[in-house]
C-alpha cells in the first residue's frame, strides 16, 4: 500500500510539483472513499448478482460455516453464469457479501461448494476485500494521473519531455498493475489454508480447485472477458486470456494451491470447535449435487 501511495504522489510531484502532489493524493483519497461505500455493489450489479434467501442452498452453508468460524453473515448472492466460480466483496465483516454463480452450485458436489464459501469467508476474515478494494482504487487512481500527463504537461522546470510523457503513461500504470496482481496472488494461498481451517476439509477445497479449473477453461465469463479488472476477485481466474508470464497473473498457479491443499492433508487436524464437511469417502448417492434436480 505504501508502494501505491509513493506512485501516486510522485506522479502527482513529476507533474506539477508540490501542488500535483496535493491534488493527485486528493484524487486517490476521494476515489477511494467512494470506493469504500460503493465498489461491492457495483460490483454485484455489474455481474447481475441476485441475493439469495434465507432458505436457499448456499445461505444455508454459508450460515453453518460463519456459525463455526465466528463471522458475521455475509449477504449471499447468486450469479446466473455456467462458468463454475465464486469471490467475495464488500469493505469489512460487517459489510460483505460472497457470490457463486449458478455454474458452480450445478457441477460442484456439496462438499466442494462448502470449501469455496469457505474460502471466500477466509477472504472477508482475513479482510483481503478491504485491502483489494484501496489497491484496485489506487491502479485506477494512478492509471488516471498518468493519463492526464499526455494532456497537461510538467510544469516543472527540468521537465521530462514528449518521450518521457510516454514511458509514463505505459509504465506508472503497468507497476500498479504488478503491485496489485502481488498482492492478489499473495492472498489466495492464505485464503486456501484458512478456508480449509474453515470448512475443515483441505482435500474439498484441493478438488473444488481442480474442478473449477478444469470447467473454466472451456466456459465462457462473458462480463468477466468485458471486465478484467474483476478477475482478481474470483477463486480462479475467469478470463481466457491468463496464460501469460506469471508476473502479470491475479493468482497464484493453481497446480501449486492444490499441492499446497494436498499437503496439509496429512497432518491436518480439525479443530473441535468447526465441524468437518462430510469426507470425499461418502457415497456417490450422499454426495449428489443439492442444485443438481436431474
Amino acid at each position: 500500500m505504501a508502494l501505491m501511495t509513493f506512485i501516486v504522489a510522485f506522479l502527482g510531484a513529476l507533474l506539477a510539483g508540490l501542488e500535483g502532489l496535493i491534488i493527485a493524493l486528493a484524487i486517490a483519497a476521494s476515489m477511494n472513499i467512494f470506493a469504500w461505500y460503493k465498489s461491492d455493489s457495483i460490483v454485484l450489479k455489474m455481474y447481475k448478482a441476485r441475493l439469495a434467501p434465507d432458505s436457499d442452498q448456499l445461505s444455508k452453508i454459508v450460515r453453518n460455516l460463519v456459525k463455526s468460524s465466528n463471522m458475521p453473515m455475509p449477504k449471499v448472492f447468486i450469479i446466473e453464469n455456467d462458468q463454475p466460480n465464486a469471490f467475495a466483496t464488500g469493505r469489512n465483516p460487517e459489510n460483505s457479501s460472497v457470490a457463486a454463480t449458478s455454474g458452480l452450485l450445478k457441477k460442484l458436489s456439496k462438499d466442494e461448494i462448502t470449501a469455496v464459501m469457505a474460502h471466500e469467508l477466509a477472504h472477508i476474515k482475513n479482510r483481503d476485500t478491504t485491502i483489494m478494494v484501496i489497491t484496485a482504487t489506487f491502479a485506477g487512481a494512478i492509471s488516471m494521473i498518468a493519463n492526464f500527463a499526455m494532456f497537461f504537461g510538467s510544469r516543472r522546470s527540468s521537465g521530462i519531455g514528449i518521450i518521457g510523457m510516454i514511458a509514463l503513461m505505459i509504465l506508472a500504470p503497468m507497476a500498479a498493475s504488478l503491485v496489485q496482481m502481488a498482492i492478489s496472488r499473495g492472498r489466495e494461498y492464505e485464503a486456501d489454508r484458512v478456508g480449509a481451517e474453515i470448512c475443515g476439509n483441505p482435500g474439498a477445497l484441493a478438488s473444488a480447485l481442480n474442478s473449477i479449473q478444469r470447467l473454466a477453461n472451456s466456459i465462457d465469463n462473458e462480463v468477466a472477458e468485458r471486465n478484467p479488472s474483476t478477475a482478481h476477485m474470483f477463486i480462479i481466474n475467469p478470463l481466457h486470456a491468463h496464460k501469460h508470464d506469471r508476473l502479470f497473473s491475479t493468482h497464484p498457479s493453481t497446480t501449486n494451491r492444490i499441492a499446497a491443499l494436498t499437503a496439509m492433508v496429512a497432518h491436518y487436524k480439525p479443530s473441535s470447535s468447526i465441524p468437518k464437511v462430510s469426507s470425499s469417502t461418502t457415497t456417490r448417492k450422499e454426495n449428489i449435487n443439492p442444485w443438481n434436480r436431474s
